[in-house]
């Protein structure tokens, strides 16, 4: 059958089956579903900016979303992946030239609320109480009140995991060939016997990527504004207590222990150098394990990325943060000609399945077969690596994820798993406040140079601690960092004495 009349196939059946039950999802009932409405609007292209690999075959996909949104909402997509290695570079040199365009993902540690206080975003709460009712109706509160900024919303979060816990992510097969039980770990510390086993009977490979996986278990330890470590809570603390983190004796011990695995050669050696990626270096065999911010199934969808079959092994709790709901946003710019029909497109991605999963993964029949109402599989012949288009693991970032599809090779009772995940995670005190860090961005760009000439270093274990961890920390100081601490404290107490607890 040629790809024209799988294309006309599909687009058939997407016509049919958006006039059903979504099997999840709301569908939309506001004039952005209503075909006559819609043709009263001029034809519009959305111009949307994501991260991900630009699939060979997304201009086909493209032309189905558009057939489908033609008696939608009357407009057309632009999908336009950027490698995530350069996607910051990019959307920035598009903001700061003021290039226009529709919609594009931001999260917390992409410089969410920076933006927002230079104006790169539209403040939706208008146009979504006109134009996207679905998007509320199937957003918990906890993620409406924790992505807002000063009480408005200038993005919608992505309907998925809204907490995160820590986990090691390693090859089955070695993990079963050495008995390595899980059940044995307690702490990230635990890992040390493992990678002695690997390094000892595996000389070709690596235990432990190392590769900004420092990260993970700082993020098991402390909490997070702004993205950066200039002031931190304390999770274990349960308070709103602002601290130093380089002087916490729980950074210092987490450092310690990646320099010890890296002296002992159970780390890459040039991890902080290197441009390869953790999923690379898995995929080409290199490593037995590497460390992520973990959900149900994130072993699943890092297997699908990397071709190894992989385990996850958790060594923190569920825990919810601002900067946890604020993990994946789509935010309109400024620079939209039409931002009301952007957030209709926004409101079908929370409430129509059919669209979602044309941009989750593709045409079916062409790039996914259904195996059951809600599980899929690649068509024969097929997988991950070859197919013509798919959001290749980055579906997390479209709209309602749980109307997307799973693989055959997940757990069908993914999105289940999910819901009860966000339901046993501790929230943070602190959910909701968002740093603003206008009075203090001159002591945090200075600081933030500073941290980056170790911070690679650092987290990898490959720097010498009693050489410069104390000349890093004398550098912050006379920088800022103390006043950058003090900022944040004031504005947490403010915020606390009106939003806390409620």
């Amino acid at each position: 059958m040629s790809a024209s009349v799988i294309l006309a196939s599909s687009l058939m059946l997407a016509a049919c089956s958006g006039a059903k039950d979504n099997g999840g999802g709301r569908q939309s009932d506001s004039p952005s579903g209503d075909v006559k409405a819609a043709s009263s609007l001029a034809p519009y292209e959305i111009n949307i900016y994501i991260p991900g690999k630009m699939s060979k075959e997304v201009g086909t996909v493209e032309q189905a979303i558009n057939a489908y949104l033609k008696d939608k909402i009357n407009a057309t997509v632009k999908l336009n992946f950027t490698e995530w290695a350069n996607y910051t570079t990019k959307t920035n040199l598009m903001i700061t030239s003021g290039e226009k365009f529709d919609l594009m993902y931001t999260a917390n540690s992409y410089g969410f609320a920076n933006e927002v206080a230079k104006g790169t975003y539209l403040q939706l709460d208008d146009l979504i109480a006109k134009y996207g009712q679905d998007i509320l109706k199937n957003l918990a509160p906890v993620y409406v009140k924790g992505s807002k900024i000063n009480g408005k919303m200038y993005g919608v979060p992505s309907n998925k995991e809204y907490a995160a816990s820590q986990t090691l992510l390693v090859r089955k097969d070695l993990m079963q060939k050495y008995n390595l039980d899980p059940s044995k770990i307690k702490t990230y510390h635990d890992f040390t016997d493992w990678f002695k086993v690997i390094k000892d009977g595996e000389p070709n490979i690596t235990p432990f990527a190392g590769v900004g996986d420092g990260s993970s278990i700082m993020a098991s330890l402390f909490e997070l504004f702004n993205g950066d470590y200039f002031g931190v809570l304390d999770k274990s603390a349960n308070d709103l207590k602002v601290i130093d983190a380089f002087s916490n004796p729980k950074y210092l011990e987490a450092l310690h222990q990646l320099r010890d695995w890296y002296n002992a050669g159970y780390i890459i050696k040039d991890a902080a150098t290197t441009q390869v990626t953790r999923d690379e270096y898995m995929k080409n065999g290199k490593v037995f394990s590497f460390m992520v911010s973990s959900k149900p199934g994130i072993d699943k969808e890092k297997s699908l990325t990397t071709g190894m079959d992989l385990q996850q092994v958790d060594f923190s709790e569920p825990y919810s943060t601002t900067a946890d709901v604020t993990g994946a946003i789509l935010a309109v710019s400024r620079t939209s000609a039409d931002p009301e029909r952007v957030v209709k497109f926004l409101n079908l991605l929370y409430s129509d399945k059919t669209l979602l999963n044309m941009i989750d993964w593709g045409i079916e029949g062409k790039h996914y077969v259904k195996v059951s109402d809600n599980v899929i599989d690649f068509p024969p012949g097929l997988n991950s690596q070859t197919v013509g288009y798919s959001a290749q693991g980055d579906q997390w970032i479209f709209g309602n994820q749980f109307n997307s599809y799973v693989l055959k090779t997940e757990d069908p009772h993914k999105w289940d798993k999910f819901k009860q995940f966000n339901d046993s995670a501790k929230v943070s005190k602190a959910m909701g406040f968002i740093f603003d860090p206008t009075p203090v961005q001159n002591e945090i760009n200075a600081c933030a140079i500073i941290y980056n000439q170790y911070r690679a270093g650092l987290l990898s274990g490959s720097l010498d601690l009693d050489k410069n961890l104390p000349v890093m920390v004398e550098k912050l100081k006379s920088n800022g960092l103390d006043k950058i601490i003090a900022e944040k404290q004031k504005q947490l107490d403010k915020w606390a004495q009106t939003n806390a607890n409620k």
